[in-house]
């Protein structure tokens, strides 16, 4: 389930974000990547733990907590701190899928790594290329977002970041551990209570709707993990 959610972050927070990092200080990307990853990454990463890294984190973390559609599509657990990246001068990431398991550095705390996040900094017209290419059960999919808004999508994908060829792209990335693991118990959830909450705007709460939600709550009981 490739889930895109728009304005997690507004425009002032955006150009705030975009002051911050092109003033920072980059590192190779390497420095996060395992095995396979180190093979085919190819751009700049901001070093996790810094207080630039800390504080946009931060930022993105509370606005997600804001977001209805991300705590229904996602159903987090646990979430590891927002990386950030820049790709550049052909920079780009070749086929690879996310590694399975990350420790939050500095801590005991391992996280599942059940979706992937990306959050484009960027405007699309700001760089050519960079396009995030997940394959999915449809297909590739190609994505290339407004800035401020993320796509979601589970971290089991192949997926991979053509080259930049002009321009700059920023980005957050990140991890999450849902509580459903299964995507595809996921994707029913996040249908009824899309479908839920349509109904609730259109009419008052009826037993029907009571019902519905009831079920969509046994079902999250049933499947959860804690």
């Amino acid at each position: 389930m490739l889930v895109k959610i728009h304005q997690v972050l507004t425009k002032e927070q955006v150009q705030q974000a975009k002051n911050i990092l092109l003033d920072a200080d980059w590192a190779d990307g390497n420095v996060t990547a395992g095995y396979q990853s180190a093979k085919a990454k190819n751009n700049l990463q901001l070093l996790e733990g810094t207080e630039v890294a800390n504080q946009l984190g931060d930022m993105i973390l509370a606005a997600l907590a804001k977001s209805n559609q991300f705590m229904s599509a996602a159903l987090p657990l646990k979430i590891f701190p927002p990386l950030f990246n820049c790709y550049q001068g052909g920079g780009s990431f070749g086929v690879h899928v996310d590694n399975a398991i990350r420790q939050v550095p500095g801590t005991p705390v391992k996280v599942r790594t059940d979706l992937s996040m990306t959050l484009f900094l960027s405007e699309p017209e700001e760089y050519e290329g960079g396009e995030l290419i997940i394959e999915d059960t449809y297909g590739s999919q190609t994505v290339k977002l407004a800035a401020g808004d993320m796509i979601l999508y589970p971290s089991t994908s192949l997926h991979r970041v053509t080259p930049v060829t002009k321009g700059r792209r920023l980005a957050s990335f990140f991890w999450l551990q849902s509580l459903v693991s299964s995507d595809e118990k996921r994707a029913i959830l996040f249908d009824m209570d899309t479908a839920i909450q349509s109904l609730r705007s259109q009419i008052d709460d009826s037993p029907e709707i009571v019902q519905l939600t009831g079920v969509y709550h046994n079902l999250l009981r049933q499947w959860a993990q804690t």
